[in-house]
């Protein structure tokens, strides 16, 4: 089992930026990937962005592309997600995602990100 707590959500004005972090604990030595999701009210959960684990190969969803960066610290198992030019269709609850041995996912509690106009 992988445990995932994030931080960092918060409120924020457009064009401003947030920083979520995203610590997994437990069998992170068997962990292929970790992952941003996003779910916005009313909306189903959609993908933001996700990086490998021990390459560290990147893909973004289209809508954050040159906004988003994830990165992750492998010595402390936390993946971190720089959100920069923030919109307020960006406002949603923030879901961390682990993949293990490429079968098992495992999803953090959410932060809410809220961006006003």
């Amino acid at each position: 089992q992988v445990q995932l707590v994030e931080s960092g959500g918060g409120s924020v004005q457009a064009g401003g930026s947030l920083r979520l972090s995203c610590a997994a604990s437990g069998r992170t030595s068997s962990m292929s990937s970790m992952g941003w999701f996003r779910q916005a009210p009313g909306k189903a959960r959609e993908f933001v962005a996700t990086i490998s684990w021990s390459i560290g190969s990147i893909r973004y969803a289209d809508s954050v592309k040159g906004r988003f960066t994830i990165s992750r610290d492998n010595a402390k198992n936390t993946v971190y997600l720089q959100m920069n030019s923030l919109k307020p269709e960006d406002t949603a609850v923030y879901y961390c995602k682990a993949m293990v041995g490429g079968l098992y996912d495992y999803w953090g509690q959410g932060t809410q990100v809220t961006v006003s106009s």
